[in-house]
């Protein structure tokens, strides 16, 4: 496998096109500029343009993005992008995490450094990870498929060539959102090579296998599934866009930067455990890089079409089928619906289950402490089985 060195540097015709367009922005009519009921709301995202305008500095951004060691892979024909730390420690455990939409490698930005050298942020050595965070294909730097067919379960396929490329062949697996749905194919399809796996989210698709022997769903189990039934009434509109007619959705984000921050902001602060201070929890600044990397890899389309490739081939268990690796399980509190352990448990292996005091959807990024800290519990006893 070709493996290069990888360094961000966007032409800087393309950050002039941004300014004329962010600047030549058109705005709509609202019925009220601070509620978020209709969507995003107009007052955030005029002071997201504001701030864009006049404070935001990509380069900044982007000089700090670059002293993260980067690379790229050629892997079945599509070059993808990834973070490669090396842990400090006496035997660092392999470890991949996974990102999902609208998320990008960035979410691990502030994670990285606490997994790979936990001593120097007030951790034990042993507890080291060597972190790989690949960027999905069609998102940011990674290539976009050429081709429809390129799923969850495929994407599980790369990343395991990808970790044999750099010499692991059993390694740990961590993701929330798509992430978690990639996880969880490499547990289902390469059981010999994983570890364990930790989720800070179960896949919306996941069903477990349903047969004449299985238990009937409990009560608990029921409000979860009205739950998830309701919150896709309510607030699954964008994913089933992405998931029928990603291709239309893609000329207007790809056209106007302004509308793609405003698809993709609503979603980080709905999602996010805010507290009243959503700025506070992710700054404009991270909002805007994370906004950027779709845009100037203009990689919109790609990003929207994994959803509906992910349509196609849910996590649905059949009868007799099991996900055998160790599974733990993080639970957010403002977290999407998440199912009770007993769903889990009827499909995955479950060995941890925690409730975090705090923390929402972008885990790694809101919360990126008590994450490392539950990855260290899980995966600590988990590691003499490397071999």
């Amino acid at each position: 496998m070709d493996i290069q060195p990888f360094e961000i540097h966007i032409d800087p015709s393309q950050v002039d096109d941004l300014q004329r367009r962010l600047q030549a922005t058109r705005w709509p009519a609202t019925l009220d500029r601070e509620s978020w009921s209709d969507g995003a709301s107009l007052a955030f995202v005029e002071r997201l343009l504001h701030h864009w305008l006049t404070r935001f500095d990509w380069r900044a951004q982007e000089r700090r993005l670059n002293t993260l060691p980067q690379f790229t892979a050629k892997i079945d024909g599509l070059s993808i992008h990834f973070v490669h730390q090396r842990g400090t420690g006496p035997d660092p455990l392999p470890l991949i995490l996974t990102h999902g939409w609208p998320g990008s490698f960035i979410e691990m930005e502030r994670i990285i450094p606490l997994l790979a050298d936990p001593a120097a942020h007030g951790g034990d050595p042993a507890d080291a990870f060597d972190v790989v965070v690949p960027s999905l294909p069609g998102y940011g730097f990674s290539e976009a498929p050429r081709e429809a067919g390129l799923n969850t379960h495929g994407i599980a396929g790369l990343w395991l060539q990808l970790m044999r490329a750099l010499g692991y062949s059993r390694f740990g697996a961590q993701g929330g959102d798509i992430g978690a749905g990639v996880s969880t194919w490499l547990a289902q399809r390469f059981p010999e090579n994983i570890v364990g796996i930790h989720l800070n989210y179960i896949p919306g698709s996941y069903r477990p296998p349903r047969g004449e022997s299985s238990p009937p769903v409990t009560p608990q189990e029921q409000a979860y599934l009205d739950t998830v039934a309701a919150w896709i009434d309510a607030e699954g509109a964008y994913a089933h866009l992405q998931g029928t007619k990603p291709q239309t959705l893609a000329y207007a984000l790809s056209d106007s930067p302004v509308g793609l921050a405003a698809w993709m902001g609503e979603k980080i602060h709905a999602w996010c455990d805010d507290r009243g201070d959503f700025e506070r929890v992710i700054p404009l600044d991270t909002v805007l890089t994370d906004v950027c990397l779709y845009w100037f890899s203009g990689n919109v389309t790609s990003a929207f079409r994994l959803y509906k490739e992910n349509r196609a081939r849910p996590i649905q268990l059949q009868p007799g089928e099991r996900i055998t690796p160790p599974l733990g399980v993080a639970v957010f509190p403002r977290e999407l619906p998440m199912p009770p352990r007993s769903w889990v448990e009827r499909g995955y292996n479950v060995i941890r289950w925690t409730d975090m005091p705090r923390g929402g959807h972008f885990a790694a990024m809101e919360q990126p402490e008590l994450l490392a800290a539950e990855l260290r519990e899980f995966f600590r006893p988990l590691r003499g089985s490397i071999g």
